[in-house]
């Protein structure tokens, strides 16, 4: 197997997900076939907002990580096409349900779908997308891809609610937030890439290492975008910059600056996080003392890392241009804010 080279070696990783894209082409084709045919219902508010959503954007990173773990592999059947799709429904009911958790604006650059139509149709909508993606997952056969993506439901689920009991607490640690957000992002990104050696049946070890992959680029991937909401624009975001402040969200930024900054620091962040007190300027306040105290760059440095432990996971899987395309998405997440 080639040696995938760190992160730190600018050259050797170039930053992109278009070969990737290239790779998985033929796949993203059925992929999206059998979205847009299985978000069909006789309710007709449920292709509505499903499809609003759907058409909206998004890279699909997470089921071209299926479709690219189970090509790498020389897999000719198509029942990664089948696992993509499910993987993508998991992650569209995702996101309706946390805009309506976190009372979202935005999504993507448009209005959330609970904005247009209100948060039970958003809700149930969410739960009728997961329904879709568990029939997928029974008609591919394998009770080893269904036992891994089902897990990861559960998990995501349990992240949102840690995430809860978690917002607006200032006192969260970074042990803890990172527990958050291995549970809510990473564990669908971890299960995408796993699946892809399951249906090719390839070995425990191919299956670990692909795991490991997808779950250390979810946690980098997470990062980066907590880094963006302080340090970004809108069209990296697809959402407002300063919407997590906004939400009370404590991110990995926020923890870094409360740990970091006196009692007047301090008693600026209950304020705004714990009693809703944000007034205005508070955002560029708050934006100005992770500057001060190296917030974001280290949350950047520690995406980094995980992008690094990423790429030795890929080291272990076939090389070839499945595993270079790969690099290449983990060098895209972490440029994003470079």
């Amino acid at each position: 197997m080639a040696v995938v080279a760190s992160l730190t070696d600018r050259k050797s990783v170039q930053p992109g997900i278009q070969s990737l894209v290239d790779l998985v082409s033929g796949g993203m084709e059925q992929v999206n076939q059998i979205i847009l045919s299985k978000a069909g219902s006789n309710v007709e508010l449920i292709p509505e907002i499903a499809k609003h959503l759907i058409s909206s954007g998004g890279k699909r990173l997470r089921p071209m990580l299926t479709l690219a773990c189970a090509d790498m592999f020389g897999y000719q059947g198509d029942g990664h096409v089948t696992l993509a799709a499910s993987v993508e429904f998991m992650h569209t009911a995702t996101l309706l349900h946390d805009d309506v958790v976190d009372e979202s604006d935005m999504r993507r650059g448009k209005l959330a779908a609970r904005k247009l139509w209100g948060n039970q149709a958003s809700v149930l909508v969410g739960d009728y997308l997961l329904g879709q993606a568990f029939k997928m997952m029974v008609d591919v056969g394998s009770l080893e891809a269904l036992r891994i993506l089902s897990e990861a439901s559960a998990i995501i689920a349990e992240g949102e609610v840690m995430q809860l009991g978690a917002a607006k607490d200032i006192a969260t640690t970074e042990a803890q937030y990172l527990k958050v957000i291995e549970a809510k992002t990473a564990a669908l990104f971890a299960a995408a890439a796993e699946v892809g050696p399951v249906v090719a049946g390839e070995s425990a070890e191919m299956k670990k290492a692909a795991r490991s992959y997808g779950m250390e680029l979810g946690l980098a991937f997470q990062l980066v975008d907590d880094a963006l909401d302080y340090g970004g624009s809108s069209a990296d975001l697809g959402k407002d910059v300063g919407d997590d402040f906004r939400e009370g969200k404590i991110t990995l930024p926020v923890v870094f600056a409360i740990q970091r900054g006196d009692d007047k620091d301090k008693a600026f962040w209950k304020r705004c996080l714990e009693t809703d007190g944000i007034e205005d300027g508070d955002l560029d306040h708050a934006i100005e003392l992770m500057s001060r105290y190296d917030a974001i760059a280290d949350t950047v440095e520690r995406a980094r890392s995980y992008g690094d432990s990423a790429l030795k996971a890929l080291d272990r899987l076939p090389a070839g241009a499945h595993q270079t395309a790969l690099a290449e998405a983990v060098a895209f997440c972490i440029a994003r804010v470079s």
